[in-house]
């Protein structure tokens, strides 16, 4: 199993990599995309939808929204033309106060899981609710990981990934070497508490990588922006792993141990981007914010 992970992650790191720097922001977007809709396909199952019809509306319905995001600037271009007024223009700015309904959600989530983990697990959820919640963190998922490769660049965007990446890598083998108390055997009895702390120190040396960078590239990085980064890596490392606990309760709940079986040694898509998507909007919110700040 081990091997099988580190040959498909080989493989898909270079690949990513080369999408984030090699694309154009639009490209970037519409993969990251089609990633999404395939995760969105699993997410059908995990909800208990069966009728193929009923799952090809739910896709349609994502695109949409993706289509409208997309297209923002222009629809409000198009608003400006319709109603003779100019000012609908600066209204673009809105949309990141989307970010507070998605970080709520999964705030609410981490607490509720902190506290309730075994509670929630016997909670059976309806499959219209099931659903919906996979439209909102996909969508909010893909929107928010589009706009930072967008508006703010390969670089953070790269960020991201490392954070998240040495973030499982490192809960990984360090749960394998000193993990003995479990962070939720109920719902993952493969996630340990060192492994939980060994994350979040991943974190820590992220920051410290980005800080190095920026110091080499640009001469100089202020102190406060390095502490404000690394609480914002701490924040997301610790949202990612909570994200993936709750894909977890999902399948366990709906008695399967991977989403999907499209990336071996990984299972599903969604196993692989539920960190990504439970932690996107966090990161992308607490990146605005500090740019607000220091502007």
């Amino acid at each position: 199993m081990l091997l099988k992970r580190i040959i498909t992650a080989s493989i898909l790191a270079p690949l990513i990599v080369f999408i984030i720097f090699g694309l154009e922001p639009e490209w970037f977007s519409l993969i990251w995309g089609i990633v999404i809709l395939l995760a969105a396909w699993e997410w059908t199952n995990l909800a208990g939808i069966q009728r193929v019809w009923v799952k090809a509306l739910y896709l349609l319905s994502l695109i949409g929204f993706m289509l409208f995001i997309f297209l923002w600037t222009d629809f409000l271009e198009l608003l400006t033309q319709i109603f003779n007024y100019p000012e609908v223009r600066k209204k673009s700015g809105w949309i990141e106060w989307t970010t507070i309904p998605p970080v709520l959600f999964w705030v609410t989530i981490m607490m509720v899981l902190h506290r309730a983990a075994d509670s929630m697990l016997k909670t059976e959820l309806k499959v219209k609710f099931k659903a919906f919640i996979g439209w909102f963190v996909l969508g909010a998922g893909w929107m928010f990981l589009a706009r930072l490769r967008t508006l703010y660049g390969t670089e953070l965007t790269m960020y991201f990934f490392l954070l998240i990446w040495s973030a499982d890598i490192a809960a990984y083998f360090v749960g394998k070497k000193y993990g003995k108390t479990k962070f939720a055997p109920t719902i993952s009895p493969g996630k340990t508490v060192a492994g939980v702390y060994g994350a979040m120190a991943s974190s820590l040396l992220c920051v410290l990588g980005l800080a190095a960078y920026f110091k080499f590239m640009y001469s100089e990085m202020p102190w406060l922006v390095i502490m404000l980064f690394l609480v914002l890596s701490a924040l997301t490392v610790q949202m990612a792993i909570y994200g993936d606990l709750y894909i977890s309760l999902l399948k366990r709940q709906r008695g399967i141990k991977d989403s999907g079986n499209m990336l071996p040694g990984h299972g599903g898509l969604l196993d692989r981007i539920d960190s990504i998507i439970a932690s996107i909007p966090l990161f992308y919110g607490g990146v605005v914010l500090i740019y607000i700040l220091i502007s």
